[in-house]
């Protein structure tokens, strides 16, 4: 029996893929918990719309994270963290407190999105990557400054 997924199904497929099942797979255990539906030609347009406004969709986030992603290139960054002797900070510097330096100029970013490679635990300035859409990514600069 052919069936349409409604949603990921490990091991068969995602979300507007066609599979091929057993009858009794489809009737008994993908069809009454909503995981699939029957092929038909109504619900392969059904479908296939949904898929559209999803493509849609995603186009216009990937349009705003490029627009976003241009106004923070070039950007530099000040935080302020207190230091011990040697100068070294006391703790690190995180994503969230990059996050919250970015929210006082005006960009609203999770601070998930903030991707830091080498931990920060020195005075300095280092490079940081803030990941806005699964193909966009822009590079920010971090200035670390005794408090």
């Amino acid at each position: 029996m052919k069936v349409i997924l409604v949603q990921d199904l490990e091991g068969y497929g995602v979300f507007g893929d066609v599979i091929e099942v057993k009858d009794g797979f489809a009737n008994n255990y993908l069809i009454p918990r909503g995981i699939a539906m029957p092929a038909t030609e109504g619900n392969l347009r059904h479908i296939q719309s949904i898929l559209q406004q999803k493509m849609r969709k995603l186009e216009r986030e990937k349009e705003k994270a490029l627009n976003l992603a241009q106004a923070l290139k070039g950007m530099i960054l000040e935080i302020s963290k207190p230091i011990g002797e040697k100068g070294k900070l006391f703790g690190s510097v995180t994503a969230g407190d990059i996050a919250n330096a970015l929210k006082e100029r005006g960009f609203d970013i999770d601070r998930k999105r903030i991707i830091i490679k080498t931990p920060i635990k020195d005075v300095g300035i280092y490079t940081v990557q803030v990941r806005l859409h699964p193909q966009v990514s822009v590079d920010i600069k971090v200035e670390v400054k005794p408090a």
